[in-house]
């Protein structure tokens, strides 16, 4: 019974925020909390390069064996993916969206990473917060089941949002 709540309440986190983000992102009147928001894509960029690393780091501690260093690095990356959400969240309530100008091919290349990002963070989240549950409460065999999903959705996630900062950067207007 009490993993069916807190599966219901994952599910409902699930759902909450990106419908959250989304209706923040919608606000067209922005927040006047200070020019040091407008670092925060950048901050952003390198919480994901982190987190990228750590989830590379996290592997190879997993596979030699080493599971308290895992958890610790996977709660680190676990904990850098909140922090990201609400410095992307602070950054949008407080500045207005930046189009991307580039042409032609890298037009096209820039908008399917982003896009891919974008749904790829959307579908990844129920599955790191199961991965989480399980991996920290020693529920080896479902843990190993949902990271198989989690784990490269997690990493493409990361590793694309730097791609769409690297490449939107040249493009903010500060």
């Amino acid at each position: 019974m009490e993993n069916k709540k807190l599966f219901s309440t994952i599910n409902v986190i699930s759902i909450a925020v990106p419908v959250v983000v989304a209706v923040l992102l919608g606000i067209r009147t922005k927040l006047d909390l200070g020019q040091w928001t407008q670092n925060l894509p950048f901050l952003n960029a390198i919480i994901n390069s982190t987190t990228a690393i750590l989830l590379i780091l996290g592997l190879f501690l997993i596979k030699s064996k080493n599971i308290s260093a895992h958890k610790a690095v996977m709660s680190i990356a676990f904990g850098l993916g909140g922090l990201f959400l609400v410095f992307y969240v602070i950054y949008h309530l407080t500045n207005p969206s930046t189009s991307f100008g580039g042409e032609g091919f890298i037009r096209y290349f820039y908008y399917f990473n982003l896009i891919s990002h974008i749904g790829a963070s959307l579908v990844v989240l129920p599955f790191v917060l199961r991965a989480y549950y399980y991996g920290w409460n020693r529920m080896d065999a479902e843990h190993r089941k949902v990271v198989k999903i989690a784990y490269p959705i997690w990493l493409y996630v990361s590793i694309t949002g730097v791609l769409a900062y690297l490449m939107i950067s040249p493009y903010y207007t500060f």
